[in-house]
């Protein structure tokens, strides 16, 4: 199944050979989910996942006035609670405050194609909700039988859902991989008077690795299903996971997340349903540690609903695990269409408590006023320190850096000497915003591997830093227009402040608060 694959195999990414590569993703391809305890410790209290669980891919509907999240529920204690995903449902109006409405979609059996109740989508249709969602069993494999199947679910209100086994929908053999068809999603095509459904499939030719494509179906009575010309075959990646399709102004948007490549949620663009989909200049979102992102709209602004895993043994660099918390992303679309993403302003104001600070000094290089702090370290590294960091808070400030800037930058829960520290760096001579520790505990390394994005930064135009940080896990937004999570295990607590490094920097309105 699929995020599995993206866990095994994204974290050999930087060490396989290509032929190595090519055996461990056929491997992963093939083997089942294996749960695995996870120290359930230093979660916040801000960015939501299930009591005593974790979240996976979060499947959103805007419904009776709330946004509807439909979730993968992992315990990862298969001992205790069995083996298989069902789906949980919350709902909320400002990705703050959630009403857990419980089970939704319970798990089948060894012997039913549903044991794991894995992605799809949620419409309202025909004076009913649908859900539309892939049984997977790895052990109707080794009965010759397809793994996986789009299957169907009905209810009146919400809250009861009735199945439809005798629905299920197999991959067409005649030219896509039975056991790769997966994360259905409906939409109705107003142009062809139909329903249509994007898949997540694989070809039976081409390059192994880069054999997936989002397929497309049709139907008139969300019954019967007649699969048609794959909907985008570009031969670039293993497997599009989670489609996700929606129209704003005069563009169509087309998601998927893959796993192969660099492990994120991307997007193409395009004037129809026909194409051409064309791909941006930054075609994600977020970064390695956001996955499985699907939108909706309350009718006024449209949001991407993702998680940010968490890591193994809940230690830094330490494999991404499947599934963790859910990240809440506002969507914006620039001037030539392509997508921005922003902190929600109903996130900002529930961060509304502004908490007292004082910068000091650390080095001869920073000077300090009420208004900014100003850091002169051309050819050396200066710093000044804010005081302890609460465990959750929202840190803001603008950053105004010089020509031939090496990095600057905010210091996160560095230590009273800065011998240690977290850093959200921004990379001038290399366009870049990365996520950084020292002492890091792999020295081949010159960041906090995967965690980085690419955004132009350019000397004298000030730099608008956003960053969240709640237990053992953050994000940061940089000028309203590109996002980056990042999990924070090895350092519990320590100061905050600002940094430059071989450079010239002033910090301006800065602000921390909480909730």
């Amino acid at each position: 199944m699929k995020r599995r694959k993206f866990l095994g195999a994204s974290t050999l990414l930087p060490f396989l050979s290509a032929s190595a590569l090519g055996a461990s993703l056929a491997e992963n391809s093939r083997r089942s989910h294996i749960f695995e305890k996870t120290p359930n410790t230093g979660d916040g209290v801000f960015f939501y996942k299930p009591n005593n669980a974790w979240a996976a891919d979060f499947i959103p509907l805007f419904a009776n006035g709330a946004f509807q999240l439909f979730y993968l529920l992992d315990w990862r204690d298969p001992e205790r609670f069995g083996e298989g995903t069902p789906w949980f449902r919350i709902s909320t109006n400002d990705f703050v405050q959630f009403t857990d409405h419980g089970e939704m979609l319970p798990r089948g059996t060894k012997d039913e194609q549903d044991l794991y109740v894995f992605t799809g989508s949620a419409i309202q249709a025909k004076g009913q909700y649908h859900i539309f969602y892939t049984g997977h069993n790895p052990y109707l494999r080794q009965q010759g039988k397809p793994e996986q199947a789009v299957m169907h679910a009905v209810s009146d209100d919400m809250h009861v859902w009735k199945k439809y086994p005798e629905q299920k929908f197999f991959a067409p053999q005649d030219a896509y991989e039975k056991d790769d068809w997966r994360d259905p999603f409906v939409f109705w095509n107003e142009e062809n008077q139909e329903y249509n459904m994007l898949t997540a499939a694989r070809s039976k030719s081409g390059i192994p690795r880069r054999r997936g494509l989002t397929a497309l179906s049709a139907s008139k009575d969300l019954i019967s299903w007649q699969t048609k010309e794959a909907f985008y075959a570009p031969g670039l990646y293993f497997t599009h996971e989670c489609p996700d399709l929606f129209k704003m102004g005069e563009w169509w948007y087309l998601l998927f997340s893959e796993f192969t490549d660099l492990v994120r949620t991307r997007y193409r663009m395009g004037r129809s349903l026909k194409g051409p989909w064309i791909v941006p200049k930054r075609d994600d979102f977020d970064g390695h540690a956001f996955y499985a992102a699907k939108t909706a709209s309350d009718g006024r602004k449209r949001y991407l609903f993702g998680w940010n895993p968490t890591r193994r043994d809940a230690k830094d660099n330490s494999t991404w695990d499947w599934g963790g918390n859910l990240v809440v992303h506002e969507i914006k679309q620039a001037k030539d269409g392509e997508l921005l993403v922003n902190l929600p302003d109903t996130v900002k104001t529930a961060f509304g408590k502004n908490l007292p600070f004082e910068f000091t000094s650390k080095t001869p290089e920073a000077s300090i006023d009420k208004e900014h702090v100003e850091i002169n370290a051309i050819g050396a590294f200066g710093a000044a320190l804010a005081g302890k960091m609460p465990k959750t808070c929202l840190i803001e400030a603008m950053v105004l850096f010089a020509q031939e800037t090496k990095e600057c930058g905010l210091m996160l829960r560095a230590s009273d000497d800065m011998e240690q520290s977290y850093y959200i760096r921004l990379e001038p001579r290399n366009n870049k915003l990365a996520f950084d520790m020292w002492p890091r505990n792999r020295s081949e390394v010159t960041q906090m591997i995967e965690l980085n994005r690419g955004i132009e930064l350019t000397p004298g135009s000030p730099v608008h830093l956003q960053v969240i940080v709640d237990g053992n896990m953050g994000v940061a937004y940089i000028n309203d227009a590109v996002a980056m999570n990042f999990r924070c295990y090895d350092f519990a607590e320590g100061n905050w402040g600002v940094y430059v490094s071989e450079g010239k920097a002033t910090f301006k309105d800065i602000r921390i608060s909480s909730l």
